[in-house]
């Protein structure tokens, strides 16, 4: 074999990797277009209702009851950690707030014109999430694992 033909070869290789990893990678980042910080008056509604519930989260992050995560919500992670008393009003907490997150998700989208974006709208979320946890808290992985960050 000629050094052009193994030349030509693997330049062909490398054009199939090429058009292959395109068509199986998502399309032009939406992160990159969507105008994440946009506001509307029912943004700021929920984000002000999010902000509200902080309060009673936090000190459930810190013990490791809850963990955000790989889907931009917040999980009861170990019930074990919330007394058995409290766990409706907890439950009812992470209900109302991954409720408020979807709706946020999904007015992010609208507000950037792109209704089919919350999808990647929330992914990008998930991960703004993950990692801007403070230290200690649990997130879980892209696989699915929980790690204490």
């Amino acid at each position: 074999m000629s050094i052009r033909t193994a030349f030509l070869r693997r330049s062909a290789c490398a054009a199939l990797l090429a058009s292959s990893a395109l068509l199986f990678s998502p399309a032009p980042a939406v992160a990159q277009q969507t105008d994440l910080s946009v506001n509307t008056p029912a943004i700021t509604a929920l984000k002000e209702t999010m902000r509200g519930r902080r309060p009673q989260l936090g000190p459930l992050f810190k013990a490791g009851a809850l963990g955000m995560d790989n889907q931009g919500n917040v999980a009861l992670r170990d019930a074990n950690a919330v007394p058995l008393p409290q766990r409706a009003q907890v439950n009812s907490l992470i209900s109302a707030e991954n409720k408020d997150r979807a709706a946020l998700y999904r007015e992010i989208a609208r507000a950037n014109g792109h209704p089919e974006w919350e999808k990647d709208v929330r992914k990008t979320f998930a991960q703004r999430w993950r990692e801007r946890a403070p230290a200690g808290w649990w997130i879980q992985a892209e696989d699915g694992e929980w790690k204490r960050k």
